[in-house]
């Protein structure tokens, strides 16, 4: 599982890779700036902040809260068992 921070959706494309579509670019930095609001905010305490990474298995987006200081998931939706189930079932 990919389980890279929402930074890296800002990372530039791969060599030789083919750009992804101004909508979508505009879409990711939607996306960016919500959750830096949100960890900004503190809505899930000093502690935590939200993250979103990709399963690459299931093609699902995993919502995480981390702990900042320990990157320990301490939240994650769809749970690993339901990414499982979902990539059994493809």
């Amino acid at each position: 599982m990919d389980i890279s921070a929402i930074n890296s959706l800002t990372a530039p494309a791969p060599i030789g890779s083919t750009p992804l579509p101004a909508p979508v670019l505009e879409e990711r930095r939607s996306l960016i700036q919500a959750v830096r609001a949100v960890n900004a905010a503190e809505l899930f305490g000093q502690e935590n902040e939200l993250s979103f990474s990709f399963d690459r298995p299931t093609g699902r987006t995993v919502v995480r809260i981390v702990d900042r200081k320990t990157r320990e998931v301490v939240r994650q939706f769809p749970s690993e068992q339901v990414l499982r189930l979902a990539e059994e079932l493809k």
